[in-house]
């Protein structure tokens, strides 16, 4: 699979090639899975598809070693390059029938088959159809049109065994089912809640990865509440979430989720991980290192773990912005975050029905300040401190943060008033 290139036209024409040369060889070839239910949907799908009679070794010889990568061979999957980056890169896949899977997530052996047996593997029926490029003509063995057309998520055959095979598809028909607004049928829905512990099985980085998926769309609110209905929420997020809902507070993380806008995913789990431990946190401190506990658990990286308390810490120093000074708001406003933030403080603001004064007032600031201003070079330095006699320590830390308060402040405009200031305060601490 691969991203589509800035004209989606050329990994489309590139798909379409790899298709013609497969059958040029005497091999059937289909566009296969989500490119074909974008396309039905009138999206333009992110990367494409093909399926194959063709083996892993057949497809390698056929367009080379040098443009084939054996991504998944023992599942019978080969990615093709392009001939450049704007093409992009064709996940190919033998047709095939899964053997059983005894870890919950990969069969642990495959037997190549028919299109058609191939189809009845795959997940959902909106992701189970085929597509000839060649004819312009849908194959659907699963009812997935009929289901796309109704706006219906529904696995394929017995909901329990496709779950039970791999448990991330819980989640995936959650993520699914928001990001298209569609509906979860029934016995979908009833075999995720029947099983829904066992998302415990899947590994905490393949959540996180549906999260993040779900949270930066802009159906975040609908799929937080999604996973709600069908009880996936405390495997997920864990008891406190949970008791947060009891107290009939998912009604603030839902307006807040509802009016983000910024395409990621941090601020929503800002927002969730504050509905979580704000009640529970007696410091700010302690709700700093809570968030950052939890964004540990689901073993985020260390800039989105950053990001995340960032947020929540900024979101802080920022109420009552027209009463700070400005080297409390500078600093915040100069940082590359500054728009997931001011998306954050919006939307919490119009989800508690308060006009977004805070954010208001900051955006001005930033349209109006050049950034110079904003974070301008520092008048002074360590070493301008040592030349005073003033050893590295405390004290040391303490000037340097008077004086670099003093410039954000606009008291200090240029080196020599912030030397004299310097000399000032350095007289007064040999003093002591």
């Amino acid at each position: 699979m691969s991203r589509s290139a800035a004209d989606p036209q050329t990994p489309r024409d590139f798909a379409v090639r790899v298709v013609k040369t497969l059958r040029a060889a005497g091999y059937e070839a289909l566009w296969a899975g989500g490119c074909v239910r974008d396309d039905l949907l009138g999206i333009v799908p992110k990367d494409y598809d093909v399926a194959t009679t063709a083996t892993p070794h057949q497809v390698i010889s056929l367009f080379g070693k040098r443009r084939t990568v054996p991504v998944g061979i023992s599942f019978g999957v080969v990615m093709v390059l392009g001939p450049n980056r704007a093409c992009s890169q064709i996940e190919v896949a033998t047709y095939r029938a899964d053997g059983e899977y005894l870890d919950g997530r990969r069969p642990d052996s495959v037997q190549f088959c028919s299109a058609e047996e191939d189809a009845r593997r795959r997940d959902f029926t909106i992701n189970g159809m085929f597509y000839d490029p060649i004819q312009k003509e849908v194959i659907d063995y699963v009812g997935g049109r009929q289901d796309l057309a109704a706006g219906i998520v529904r696995a394929i055959g017995n909901a329990a065994d496709r779950f039970t095979e791999d448990k991330l598809r819980m989640l995936r028909a959650v993520r699914f089912a928001a990001t298209f607004e569609f509906q979860l049928d029934a016995a979908t829905a009833a075999a995720i809640l029947s099983l829904r512990q066992q998302i415990s099985q899947v590994s905490v980085e393949r959540i996180a990865q549906e999260l993040r998926r779900m949270l930066s769309h802009r159906t975040r609110a609908v799929g937080m509440q999604r996973l709600i209905d069908v009880g996936l929420h405390e495997a997920v997020f864990g008891p406190l979430f949970d008791a947060a809902l009891s107290g009939n507070e998912f009604g603030k993380i839902r307006d807040v989720l509802e009016h983000l806008q910024q395409p990621t995913f941090e601020p929503s789990l800002c927002a969730v991980f504050q509905l979580m431990f704000d009640a529970g946190a007696t410091i700010r401190r302690d709700r700093s290192s809570r968030i950052a506990g939890a964004c540990r658990k689901l073993k985020l990286s260390n800039e989105e773990t950053d990001s995340i308390c960032w947020i929540a810490e900024s979101a802080w120093q920022c109420q009552r912005a027209e009463e700070k000074p400005l080297h409390v708001l500078k600093p915040v406003l100069a940082d590359g975050r500054a728009a997931l933030l001011l998306d954050y403080l919006k939307a919490t603001a119009i989800a508690v029905q308060q006009p977004p004064v805070d954010t208001d007032f900051l955006q001005d600031y930033i349209n109006r300040t050049p950034q110079n201003v904003l974070a301008p070079q520092p008048l002074i330095d360590g070493a301008d401190l040592q030349s005073l006699g003033i050893t590295p320590g405390p004290i040391f830390k303490d000037l340097l943060q008077t004086i670099r308060n003093e410039q954000l402040d606009e008291v200090l405009a240029d080196r020599a008033a912030a030397l004299a200031r310097l000399n000032s305060l350095a007289e007064s601490v040999r003093a002591e």
